[in-house]
C-alpha cells in the first residue's frame, strides 16, 4: 500500500499579478521537494477534472457559472474577483484539476487503492464559501471531496483539520450547520479573514482555536491536543480531511506564528493516529497556503513523509 500524490500541470496555467504570494511559484517548489528521490515509492497520479455536479455539492450553479466566464472573459490578463483573488483563461481548467484531484484522492483511499493521498494543487480553497471565491480560493476542494466520500461512497461523517494560518471561513460556512460534518482549525487572530472566534460552535461541530501573534509550536500542539483532537475522537469520523497550509510557518512573510516541520510532522502523526484507531487510516489532504518557497517546500515534504510513513 502506498501514500497518492494528485496533481496536474494545468494548477500552473491558474497566473496572479506580479508580486502576488499566491503564485505559480509555490506550487512548483511544492513538486520540486516532491521529487527528492526519498519521495519514489509516491504513487504519482494526474488530477481529473472535477465535474459540474461534483462542485454543485458545495457551490451552486450560478457560481460555477459565473467563475467560468470570468475566466474566459479575462483571457491572459489577470482580472480581479476581489482585492485578493484574480482569475486568468488557465484559472478555470487549474480550478477544476484542484478540486478533481481531492474528489480522486477520496475515491483511492475509500476504494482502497492506496492508504492515504496528498493533493499538491492550486488555487486553494478552504476560504471560498459556498456562493462566492475570496481569498485567493475559487473552489472549496476540501468540502467538495468530503461532500464526494458522503454521495458517491455513502461515508456518513467526515472530519476536517485545517491548521493553515488563516481561518478557513468557507469550509466553516458549509460544514457549521451539518453534524455530519467536524471542523476543527488554529488560526492566527487577530488576521484574514476576520472569522474564527473560539466561541462558534455550529451545530456543537465546529472547534476554532485562536494562535495569538508570536505563538510556536507549544500553544498549537496545546490547541490541538486540548481542544480540537479530542473533539474530533468524540465525533468518531469515517474519513479525515487535512487543509493543509504551511503559512504558519516561521518564516511565512504572511503570518506570525512560529511553527516548524516538525510541528507538521507531530500534527500529521497525531492525525495518522487516530485514524488508524478509528477510520481505517483514511485520509486525504490539500494543500492550502505556505508563501515562503522554502519553508513551503520543506514542509509539504515533511508532511508527506509522515503520510508515507503511515501507508507502510
Amino acid at each position: 500500500m502506498t501514500t497518492a500524490l494528485f496533481t496536474h500541470k494545468d494548477c500552473l496555467d491558474h497566473v496572479t499579478p506580479p508580486g502576488h504570494p499566491e503564485c505559480v511559484a509555490r506550487l512548483e517548489a511544492v513538486m520540486g521537494a516532491l521529487d527528492d528521490p526519498s519521495f519514489t515509492n509516491l504513487d504519482r497520479r494526474d488530477a481529473p477534472l472535477a465535474e459540474f455536479a461534483q462542485i454543485e455539492l458545495c457551490h451552486p450553479r450560478v457560481m460555477i457559472a459565473n467563475i467560468k466566464a470570468l475566466a474566459e472573459a479575462a483571457g491572459k490578463i489577470p482580472a480581479p474577483i476581489d482585492a485578493d483573488t484574480s482569475i486568468v483563461e488557465g484559472s478555470w481548467n487549474a480550478a477544476l484539476r484542484a478540486a478533481g484531484a481531492v474528489v480522486a484522492a477520496v475515491d483511492a483511499v475509500i476504494e482502497g487503492a492506496v492508504d492515504n493521498a496528498f493533493c499538491a494543487v492550486r488555487p486553494p480553497g478552504h476560504h471560498a464559501e459556498p456562493d462566492q471565491a475570496m481569498g485567493f480560493c475559487l473552489f472549496n476542494n476540501i468540502t467538495i471531496g468530503a461532500r464526494h466520500a458522503q454521495a458517491q461512497h455513502g461515508l456518513n461523517k467526515i472530519a476536517i483539520i485545517d491548521f493553515d494560518v488563516h481561518h478557513g471561513n468557507g469550509t466553516e460556512a458549509i460544514c457549521a450547520h451539518d453534524g455530519t460534518l467536524f471542523y476543527g482549525s488554529t488560526h492566527q487572530v487577530p488576521h484574514y479573514p476576520g472569522t474564527g472566534d473560539p466561541s462558534f460552535t455550529g451545530v456543537g461541530n465546529v472547534v476554532n482555536r485562536a494562535l495569538a501573534p508570536g505563538a510556536g509550536g507549544i500553544e498549537f500542539r496545546q490547541a490541538m491536543e486540548r481542544d480540537i483532537l479530542p473533539a474530533l475522537q468524540s465525533f468518531d469520523p469515517d474519513m479525515i480531511m487535512i487543509s493543509a497550509g504551511f503559512d504558519a510557518h516561521r518564516a511565512d512573510p504572511l503570518s506570525h506564528i512560529n511553527l516548524t516541520e516538525e510541528d507538521y510532522v507531530w500534527i500529521t502523526s497525531k492525525l495518522g493516529e487516530i485514524a488508524q484507531k478509528q477510520c481505517r487510516g483514511r485520509i486525504v489532504s490539500s494543500l492550502e497556503g505556505g508563501y515562503d518557497l522554502g519553508a513551503l517546500g520543506t514542509s509539504t515534504a515533511a508532511h508527506v513523509h509522515e503520510l508515507m510513513s503511515m501507508a507502510t
